[in-house]
């Protein structure tokens, strides 16, 4: 076994046959969850209010607005590359980053990307959607995205299927390594 394979046995990144996943994967429930996403509706106010305060056009702010996801072109070179260009782009560091370089040098049009760019992470937060890791774009830090994946106020899938009691309490046991 080598280093990184122990490591990742250790923080519980491996199942059983090996293979590496993503930790914490519907980790953020009830109030937190609510938080973060009332979070990302106050996100996506202020940028969308800050975009058309600085003189953008209404008629531009959706489609600027989702332009953003072209950044999923990433993973046509793979989960891992995909997942890394994903994550620059919809991460509150940027957006920030890009209005206070805006700010700082007196440029109103990248003012304006800077806050669509807020406004965008703003708006997947809203709905659920978080950084992703590189095991898969449905793992995010926010928990499992897309089709068969448990709900977490529900315990059924977006199939439909049931996930039991007993299948939530052992795959709690594995994820804590018990």
């Amino acid at each position: 076994m080598t280093d990184t394979t122990m490591r990742q046995a250790a923080d519980g990144t491996t199942d059983a046959a090996g293979r590496h996943q993503a930790p914490g994967l519907h980790a953020v429930r009830g109030l937190p969850r609510l938080l973060l996403r009332v979070e990302g509706a106050a996100a996506l106010v202020a940028g969308a209010a800050l975009y058309l305060h600085l003189g953008g056009g209404i008629l531009w702010l959706v489609p600027l607005l989702l332009v953003v996801d072209v950044s999923m072109a990433g993973y046509l070179a793979g989960p891992r590359v995909g997942a890394v260009v994903y994550n620059a782009a919809h991460n509150w560091a940027l957006g920030l980053a890009v209005l206070g370089l805006a700010w700082w040098l007196a440029a109103p049009a990248l003012a304006l990307a800077g806050a669509i760019l807020v406004a965008h992470t703003g708006m997947d937060r809203l709905a659920g959607y978080g950084l992703k890791y590189p095991t898969s774009f449905g793992d995010t830090h926010l928990g499992r995205i897309g089709k068969g994946t448990p709900r977490p106020e529900t315990g059924t899938s977006e199939t439909g299927t049931s996930e039991t009691g007993a299948d939530r309490g052992s795959r709690g046991r594995a994820e804590s390594g018990r």
